[in-house]
């Protein structure tokens, strides 16, 4: 288990990444449209001035310029927040880098409802879907500052565009600095044959926690850091199906079309078992300090377990 006294934002292991890859790659620029102190953008400015361009608010403005940059043979990093990149520029995204299949990679910031006060206007619940319907998008949700750090490092070597997802609320530290990213390739945490825990980003700790708690009860869950929820790892999915008989997917996002409904695809199409799907029901985001938020929305390891309970239950019956 992590240890939650050594939490660090997931914006802080990107903020890291691009200072790394700005001594190493001459062709990483990053851009930034207003935020870029809170996207840690700024950090990357400090360093490399030359090599980064402000946008002020006007996100469509950035991503059109990140296109020109991709296709001058740079590396763009454009930096925003999650709900002002999928939805101001959801057009430009589609258009200008997805159907072109350009080089450019969004670091969308302050996803989920962790991001507290701000609430439903500042807070990113659907971005997941929005970019994963897209042809050509890659999606990272990083579980820790050390995983965005290797992920944003590793992007820079994808061709074609890659949406991360990062956070800005502290997370506990989970992964290890000697534990490589491999994008689209899961990595499990826990083993277990009762039921399958799929986690990404803020919730792996949760779904650790859950695991915890239903050990208590003599339920064994195996619990997998899904990280990329595009291109996804099938291959661990329909495992988990076959071995443990039951799902339960958990993500800081709309249950609609988003992480959940991803791994739900893989399982119906290849070994259909019972499944069940903790995240944000058809509602908009709040106010409210994170953890309150946590707990209004059910995004907690209680409720985890419950839905775990349920899945087994389900197994069970049929």
């Amino acid at each position: 288990m992590s240890d939650k006294s050594k939490a660090i934002p997931t914006r802080d292991g990107f903020g890291k990444a691009l200072l790394e890859l700005g001594k190493t790659n001459k062709n990483v620029v990053v851009l930034s449209a207003d935020l870029t102190d809170s996207t840690r953008a700024g950090w990357f400015k400090k360093e490399f001035p030359e090599r980064f361009v402000g946008f002020g608010v006007a996100e469509q403005d950035m991503f059109g310029a990140a296109a020109g940059f991709a296709l001058s043979g740079k590396i763009p990093f454009a930096c925003t927040f999650g709900v002002f990149a999928s939805g101001r520029a959801w057009d430009q995204i589609r258009i200008s880098l997805a159907y072109m299949n350009l080089n450019v990679k969004i670091g969308g910031t302050h996803g989920g409802v962790s991001v507290g006060a701000d609430g439903a206007t500042h807070q990113a619940i659907e971005e997941i879907t929005l970019m994963r319907m897209l042809p050509n998008m890659s999606i990272i949700v990083p579980c820790d500052a050390l995983e965005a750090k290797k992920a944003t490092i590793e992007a820079a070597n994808i061709k074609g565009p890659v949406y991360i997802r990062l956070g800005r609320n502290p997370a506990p530290l989970i992964t290890k600095e000697e534990q490589p990213f491999v994008l689209g390739k899961a990595d499990m945490l826990k083993n277990g044959n009762d039921v399958t825990i799929f986690a990404c980003g803020h919730m792996v700790y949760e779904a650790l926690k859950a695991g915890e708690i239903l050990a208590k009860e003599k339920i064994k869950a195996r619990i997998i850091n899904l990280h990329t929820p595009k291109p996804i790892d099938k291959e661990i999915i329909i495992k988990a199906a076959k071995e443990t008989g039951a799902i339960v997917s958990a993500e800081e996002h709309t249950i609609y079309g988003g992480f959940g409904s991803a791994i739900a695809e893989v399982v119906i199409e290849n070994y259909p078992v019972p499944m069940k799907f903790v995240g944000i029901k058809d509602k908009f985001g709040q106010s409210g300090e994170p953890e309150e938020l946590f707990r209004y929305f059910g995004l907690k390891a209680t409720n985890i377990v419950k839905a775990a309970k349920e899945a087994i239950k389900m197994k069970k019956k049929k």
